[in-house]
């Protein structure tokens, strides 16, 4: 079973950026970030599949950016212009390496049954 750990998480004011890590332990061919604040429902934030295609949730286009290393072990979310409503548990999360999920399966809509392995979490907070 791969094994995921995230990592970059911290303070930032309103407006600075952070850029988080997902090491897994095996590849996968979906990976993923979604995060959860109190009192709210965990929502994804942006998925990349094998083929470099990324989709993003619609309050954080044009500001986060999802990228991968070509081993498909590695995965970082760029947060750029953060809010406060940024504020949240960031979770990385991924498709088991033995299943080819990509294009449309691969997609950061809440739940996604594909996305069964999970990361920890790291904790992001924005002040103003």
């Amino acid at each position: 079973q791969v094994e995921l750990t995230e990592s970059g998480g911290g303070s930032v004011q309103a407006g600075g950026s952070l850029r988080l890590s997902c090491k897994a332990s095996g590849y996968s061919y979906c990976m993923a970030w979604f995060r959860e604040s109190p009192g709210k429902e965990r929502e994804g934030v942006a998925t990349i599949d094998s083929d470099g295609r990324a989709t993003y949730a619609d309050s954080v286009k044009g500001r986060f950016t999802i990228s991968n290393d070509n081993d498909y072990k590695n995965w970082y979310l760029q947060m750029d212009a953060l809010k406060p409503e940024d504020s949240a548990m960031y979770y990385c999360a991924a498709a088991p390496q033995h299943r080819v999920i990509t294009g449309s399966f691969c997609h950061p809509n809440f739940p996604n049954e594909y996305l069964d392995i999970w990361g920890q979490g790291t904790l992001v907070t924005v002040s103003t």
